[in-house]
């Protein structure tokens, strides 16, 4: 039943999840570079400070930062004039990248390691990267190119949920060379040249390629997505770890394609057929309301990994796209902006509904508190930090995702 207070996670999901071990490989570009940094910073934070507090404080600037500039351009067209709004945005990023890099380091340095601070860590991740990508939108005023700015956003969000689908196949969360590390430095640097010299001057061309500076970021994530997808294809033909190449849950490799798939179907629809044309009009609004109605698909794609069971294909907080769709369907009698609203309000007290009920049912069966910890200092020794294999360095940013409820 929609927003019912019953359990969410069953008796036996649960107690896969307190089996759950977190598993990673690979590391990227940045992270030993700025390890040195998260090392310094993570001893400089108190012991009662609870990781996931770190995790959901960084989300919260991440999230009003991204808001200020959508109030100065809500179209992503119009001149930020205030150039502190780009330095803010820059700040927020980098506050969360930071904390988001540390508190697997602080739970670990109190000994308060548990499943639910993966969970808890992803769940974020998934929030902040839709704001983010609106956020970069913003700062090159990619507005001016609707297409291009859907594509950009929505292949953020796409590349996300892949990269824990490929988990939900092979039990074990990989990172490239260039992953979530660079793109955030890459945006925080984008923040900065706009607060500096103007949104302008993203409007100037590349010599000789006679292309605008403002589209690098599309062919940037053009070329990341086709890498990324090479290797998404590749994890599925070799089939995963479960019976016969299923999945962890043994079921197909394929079935996470549809809840995703869903999603981006009904925003692509919605888009080509509105007669006010809601999304040329209200881009950044149309692409936050799609992108909460993405993160939760995206949450349940990691608690089925981590709780190691089926995938549910279709989940209330459709019923948000629903409307707009139904809205089409019966020749737009309510105006698409009223509609699109109630979309995003509908969205966002839906997925706050499910991260609460998951959120406490998992407190309560781990005898955790979700923002509380009770510390027990552990001085860890000098040590390589190690991947699945001795040979295998681990990214500091993977160890956020060992941290405590």
């Amino acid at each position: 039943m929609i927003f019912s207070s019953s359990d969410i996670m069953t008796p036996l999901q649960l107690r896969k999840l307190s089996e759950h071990k977190y598993n990673s490989q690979g590391y990227t570009l940045l992270d030993p570079m700025l390890q040195p940094f998260w090392n310094w910073l993570v001893n400089k934070l108190p012991y009662s400070l609870a990781p996931n507090l770190m995790t959901v404080n960084g989300l919260i600037i991440t999230i009003v930062t991204t808001l200020i500039l959508m109030y100065y351009s809500p179209d992503a067209q119009q001149e930020v004039t205030s150039s502190w709004a780009f330095l803010l945005c820059a700040a927020g990023l980098f506050v969360y990248q930071s904390l988001d890099a540390c508190d697997g380091k602080q739970a670990r340095r109190t000994g308060s390691s548990s499943p639910l601070g993966e969970l808890f860590d992803h769940g974020c991740d998934s929030i902040s990267t839709v704001f983010v990508s609106l956020g970069i939108c913003i700062a090159v005023k990619l507005g001016a190119y609707p297409n291009w700015m859907f594509f950009q956003c929505f292949i953020a969000i796409i590349l996300f949920y892949c990269a824990h689908w490929q988990t939900y196949i092979t039990g074990s969360l990989r990172f490239g060379k260039f992953d979530v590390t660079e793109c955030q430095c890459t945006i925080i640097i984008a923040h900065l040249i706009s607060a500096l010299f103007g949104t302008n001057v993203w409007l100037r061309k590349i010599p000789f390629l006679n292309v605008e500076i403002r589209l690098l970021p599309i062919i940037l994530a053009l070329c990341v997505s086709l890498v990324l997808c090479y290797f998404h294809i590749a994890a599925l033909y070799k089939g995963g770890v479960g019976k016969n190449g299923s999945s962890v849950a043994g079921t197909s490799v394929l079935s996470p394609s549809i809840p995703i798939g869903i999603v981006i179907i009904l925003s692509i629809t919605i888009y080509q057929k509105s007669t006010e044309n809601i999304y040329e009009n209200h881009p950044c609004l149309y692409i936050l309301a799609f992108g909460i109605v993405a993160a939760k698909v995206t949450n349940k794609l990691v608690v089925a990994h981590m709780t190691k069971s089926e995938l549910d294909y279709f989940d209330s907080i459709l019923i948000g796209p629903g409307m707009l769709f139904l809205n089409q369907y019966f020749n737009t009698f309510i105006n698409e902006h009223i509609v699109l609203w109630l979309c995003l309000v509908y969205s966002i007290a839906d997925l706050l509904h499910y991260c609460i009920i998951v959120c406490n049912q998992i407190c309560n069966h781990l005898n955790i508190q979700l923002f509380k910890i009770n510390p027990v200092p552990k001085v860890l020794p000098p040590r390589k930090l190690t991947g699945l294999n001795s040979h295998q360095p681990i990214s500091p940013a993977r160890l956020s995702s060992q941290k405590i409820s």
